[in-house]
C-alpha cells in the first residue's frame, strides 16, 4: 500500500531578477503558469495535500494557488528554505504520510522523476534530495556522497576546494516523512555566511538522528529552474525541443520543426502534416492525415481526418472542422462548426456559425455575427453554395441546397434549395465615365 503523500510549493520569492508586475512563477511556458506545472506535477504524483507557500506582496500567487484549489502557507518575512517550508506545518496539521518540497520556478520535474523521490522514501530511504550533473556545477550545492549514502549537503560559497570538485548537485527538491521533516525543521539555525535558514540542513540533521539518506539523479534539463526573462526564454525553447521531438517520434510529421510552436496540451494525431511557422494555442486536437499549411495560428480549436487547414488561416476557440474540410488562406474562424467536405477556400471570415456537410463558401464571405451588443448565429445548410463577397447578417439560416448569388447582403433566411440574389439591380449609364474624366481633367487644369 503507498504511503500517503504531499507537496509543498515553495513559491514565496520576490522575482525581483523577472523585473516584471506579474510575480515570476505566473508567467507562462507551453502555455500555462509555472505555478500550474508544478502543481500538475504534484498530482499526477499522487499528493493528495498541497500546500503553497506565498509571501504577503505576491497576492497573484495566492489568487492563483487558490485557483488551483491549493492550501495557503504564508512565509514573512522570508527567511530562508527551511523557514519557508516551517510556515506549511500548520496546513499539513493532522497528514501522516511522505512530503515533497517543490519550486513553483521549476516547471520540468517529471512524474516519473517524483514517484522515484516518493518511493525511495517507502523503501530504503528516510530522506531523499534529488541531485543532477551540470556540465558546470558553478554556485550549486554539492550533495557530498559516501558508498551511495549521502551524507552532506554544502553551499557552494562554503565548500572546500575537494568539495567544489564534486559534480553531484543539489535541485533543492527534497523528501522525507512529515513527522521526519518538521522534526529536522525545528532544530536548523542560521548560522551560515548568509544568515539564513537553510532546508538543505535537514540532512545533517535526521542522519545525527540515525536515519538514512539518499540521492536520487535527475536529468539536469528536469531541474531548470526560471528567475529572470533570460530564464524563461531557455525554458520555453527547452519546452518546444521535447514537444518536437515527442511529435516526431509519435508519427506526426513536422515540415521544419523549429518554427514550429506548441501548448502543453497540443494533442496531433499520428500521420498528420504540420507546415513551417504554425503556432497552437491551448486546445488543438488534430486527427491523422489532417494537413496545416504554413503561417497558421490555431486555438481551442479540433480538426477533423484528412481536413487541410491554411496556409495564412486563423482558427479561433469553438472552432471544429470536419474530416476532409478546408480553409484556406486568410480564412478566419471563431466558435463554428464546419462540417464534413465543406469548403472556405479563401479570404472568409466564419464566426457563431453552423456549416452543413459539403457546403461551400466562396471568396469573401463574412457571418456579420455581431450588432454591437450580442453575438447571433449564422446556419448554412448541406451543400449550400455561398457566392463570393457575401454578407451573411445574423441570425440567418441558409437551407439544404441552396445557392447565393455573389456580392449578396443577405439579412432574411433563404429556403432549401432557392436560389438568393440580395444586391441592388446593376444600371448602366452610357457615356457617363467620358462625360465625368472630361469635366475633372477640365477642373484640374485651372488649378
Amino acid at each position: 500500500m503507498t504511503t500517503p503523500r504531499a507537496a509543498v510549493i515553495l513559491a514565496a520569492g520576490k522575482s525581483t531578477r523577472m523585473k516584471s508586475s506579474r510575480s515570476k512563477v505566473l508567467h507562462h511556458v507551453g502555455g500555462r503558469s509555472m505555478l500550474e506545472w508544478v502543481t500538475e506535477l504534484a498530482r499526477s504524483a499522487g499528493a493528495e495535500k498541497i500546500v503553497c507557500v506565498v509571501g504577503e506582496s505576491n497576492a497573484d500567487v495566492r489568487a492563483e494557488a487558490e485557483n488551483l484549489g491549493l492550501d495557503i502557507a504564508v512565509q514573512e518575512p522570508q527567511l530562508g528554505t527551511a523557514h519557508a517550508v516551517s510556515s506549511a506545518k500548520s496546513a499539513l496539521k493532522g497528514f501522516k504520510g511522505n512530503l515533497a518540497i517543490l519550486y513553483a520556478d521549476t516547471p520540468f520535474v517529471t512524474k516519473q522523476t517524483l514517484n522515484r523521490v516518493y518511493k525511495s522514501l517507502e523503501t530504503d530511504t528516510d530522506v531523499t534530495v534529488l541531485g543532477f550533473e551540470p556540465e558546470e556545477p558553478g554556485s550549486y550545492g554539492r550533495l557530498i556522497t559516501d558508498k551511495g549514502d549521502l551524507t552532506a549537503i554544502v553551499e557552494a560559497r562554503e565548500a572546500t576546494p575537494e568539495e567544489l570538485a564534486v559534480r553531484l548537485c543539489n535541485s533543492g527538491v527534497v523528501a522525507a516523512s512529515v513527522k521526519n521533516m518538521f522534526s529536522a525543521l525545528e532544530r536548523v539555525d542560521n548560522n551560515n555566511l548568509k544568515g539564513e535558514y537553510y532546508l538543505t540542513d535537514i540532512v545533517k540533521i535526521l542522519r545525527s538522528d540515525g536515519k538514512k539518506a539518499k540521492a536520487i539523479i535527475a536529468d539536469t534539463e528536469e531541474v531548470m529552474g526560471v528567475n529572470s526573462r533570460v530564464d524563461l526564454a531557455v525554458a520555453e525553447m527547452a519546452f518546444q525541443t521535447r514537444m518536437r521531438e515527442a511529435m516526431l517520434i509519435n508519427g506526426v510529421t513536422l515540415r521544419d520543426p523549429d518554427t514550429i510552436y506548441f501548448s502543453y496540451d497540443t494533442v496531433i494525431a499520428q500521420d498528420a502534416e504540420i507546415g513551417a511557422n504554425v503556432v497552437f494555442g491551448l486546445g488543438v486536437k488534430i486527427a491523422k492525415h489532417a494537413v496545416i499549411h504554413p503561417f497558421c495560428h490555431l486555438e481551442g480549436t479540433k480538426i477533423g481526418e484528412a481536413a487541410q487547414i491554411g496556409p495564412f488561416a486563423r482558427l479561433r476557440p469553438g472552432t471544429e472542422m470536419g474530416a476532409g474540410s478546408k480553409a484556406g488562406n486568410f480564412v478566419e474562424t471563431k466558435k463554428a462548426k464546419i462540417g464534413k467536405d465543406s469548403k472556405i477556400n479563401h479570404l472568409s471570415y466564419i464566426g457563431d456559425a453552423i456549416v452543413g456537410v459539403g457546403a461551400n463558401i466562396g471568396a469573401g464571405t463574412i457571418t456579420c455575427n455581431y450588432d454591437g451588443y450580442f453575438k447571433h448565429q449564422t446556419v448554412v445548410g448541406d451543400g449550400a453554395f455561398i457566392g463570393s463577397n457575401s454578407s451573411l447578417v445574423a441570425p440567418v439560416k441558409i437551407g439544404k441546397g441552396a445557392y447565393l448569388g455573389s456580392g449578396g447582403v443577405v439579412t432574411k433566411d433563404v429556403p432549401a434549395d432557392a436560389l438568393a440574389v440580395a444586391r441592388a439591380e446593376q444600371v448602366n449609364k452610357s457615356g457617363w465615365a467620358k462625360r465625368y474624366n472630361a469635366a475633372q481633367r477640365k477642373r484640374k487644369a485651372k488649378k
